[in-house]
């Protein structure tokens, strides 16, 4: 390519417009190129389904405006819809700025020739951190004690310096961790280093060494693990994988830790959990529904929960990495090589 390359960086309040127009630059020194940046509102605005999309800015008539001309779209949120693909001819590849590309029609950028590509393990070792961080906090009681001090300006976080209410440590504890890829791997490695008895259960993967004790089967994980951690991917064979009766398998007063898919666990049977105190306390990052709905029964439960809106991979670092794999995907393409992460 000799020509000026167009290419629209449309980012948001995370994925900076800025970030992914200086990865480009840096990668693509070769061709002359020109970037225009439009910025989306997510994560600081609501967002949910757009068309045959999810997980997307419902920003289609202002995407469809800055692509005019444009061969490349980077993005991490916006909504690349048939509408949208059907709108430019200009267009030759899409790079989202995260694990997948919910946000794209595949089926329709495929009958246009249109190369999608994706930024995989971008969040992985942010996550796992966040992971550790919630299991800390839930055992320890951190976020409950904060708020008796700094909220109410009460001493009564102390109780959890008695015997009955104090919590567990790391160091010896079984944990179990469902899922042993990118994100489940680093958390077994940290725990391992606090000394905690790690088991894995993950059936697609055959790796001859892991950190911890590999089980063969999910039930067994459940009794013997005193806390758990999810990492499994969200397919139609995980959706729901702990359920009212896997959690009955674990021994009283277990902790449940998810910052995975919200899916991947029944709420209600969380909830069911909870209350009865089978399940001493959990701490969740992603939900069945998103937004956390003001009705939810989590909210009740706010002694024995910790709850975030989904932050596991809100890192700069993780806004860094996407840029830059996305850039470098542009510059595989530019250069004729073949792409590391298509889909189409």
């Amino acid at each position: 390519m000799n020509e000026t390359l167009r290419v629209l960086a449309a980012g948001d309040h995370f994925v900076l417009p800025g970030l992914i127009t200086r990865a480009v630059a840096e990668e693509v020194r070769e061709q002359p190129v020109q970037v225009d940046e439009l910025m989306l509102g997510w994560p600081l605005e609501p967002f949910g389904p757009v068309a045959e999309v999810t997980e997307a800015s419902d920003a289609e008539d202002r995407l469809i405006e800055a692509l005019a001309g444009a061969e490349v779209l980077i993005t991490q949120m916006g909504p690349v819809t048939e509408r949208v693909l059907a709108s430019t001819k200009s267009l030759r590849l899409v790079v989202v700025c995260r694990g997948g590309p919910v946000n794209v029609n595949l089926d329709a950028a495929k009958a246009r020739d249109v190369r999608v590509c994706f930024a995989p393990g971008r969040n992985a070792a942010a996550t796992a951190e966040f992971t550790v961080g919630l299991l800390l906090a839930t055992l320890r009681r951190i976020p409950q004690a904060h708020n008796l001090l700094a909220g109410q300006g009460s001493w009564q976080g102390a109780k959890y310096y008695t015997y009955e209410n104090s919590g567990l440590e790391l160091e010896d504890l079984p944990i179990g961790l469902v899922g042993y890829g990118a994100v489940g791997s680093r958390v077994a490695r940290v725990l391992c280093a606090f000394g905690a008895r790690v088991m894995v259960y993950d059936p697609y993967v055959h790796h001859h060494e892991i950190h911890g004790l590999r089980v063969r089967t999910l039930d067994e994980l459940l009794r013997k693990a005193r806390a758990i951690t999810l990492h499994a991917r969200l397919t139609p064979e995980t959706r729901g994988l702990i359920g009212a009766r896997e959690l009955a398998l674990l021994p009283p007063g277990a902790v449940v830790v998810n910052a995975a898919r919200g899916p991947l666990l029944d709420q209600e049977a969380l909830c069911d959990a909870l209350e009865s105190g089978r399940v001493s306390a959990a701490a969740l990052d992603t939900y069945a529904h998103e937004p956390l709905p003001p009705e939810s029964r989590l909210r009740a439960l706010s002694e024995r929960v910790v709850l975030t809106p989904h932050l596991g991979g809100a890192s700069r670092a993780v806004a860094e990495k996407a840029a830059r794999i996305a850039a470098e995907e542009v510059g595989r393409w530019v250069r004729g090589e073949p792409l590391a992460h298509c889909l189409t």
